[in-house]
């Protein structure tokens, strides 16, 4: 079962995440901003960080350049969340270490699906 750890700090949507995930079989770790989920990926060790662009204390792309310094998490891949779709958002994201974007808003069955495809793309089986 792969572990996931997701930063999003709308809590309706961190929840909706959380079980929709969850329900797909996933081992899933929640964290309200870009800081906590800096601060738990270290211990959590999941095999994928799913972070929100926009988030207080942290930004996604912050929390993914502080991940892929540190040595213990340099590795694990990360995925950006956001309402924003632009070419110049989606491209700070991929330059600051992410593999993915996933653009909001998405169905459960669509996140679901996105998630899966990056976890075989990058070897882990789900």
């Amino acid at each position: 079962m792969a572990k996931i750890l997701v930063a999003e700090d709308e809590r309706d949507i961190r929840e909706l995440i959380g079980f929709t995930l969850r329900f797909a079989g996933f081992d899933v770790e929640l964290a309200a901003n870009g800081a906590e989920a800096v601060e738990k990926a270290p211990d959590v060790r999941p095999d994928l960080i799913i972070l929100d662009v926009r988030m207080p204390k942290m930004t996604g792309y912050e929390a993914c350049r502080h991940l892929k310094e540190n040595p213990d998490t340099a590795e694990i891949p990360v995925v950006f969340l956001s309402a924003k779709g632009q070419d110049g958002e989606i491209k700070e994201g991929l330059e600051s270490g992410a593999i993915e974007y996933i653009v909001k808003p998405f169905g459960p069955q669509e996140l679901t699906d996105q998630v899966r495809g990056i976890l075989r793309r990058i070897g882990v089986e789900d």
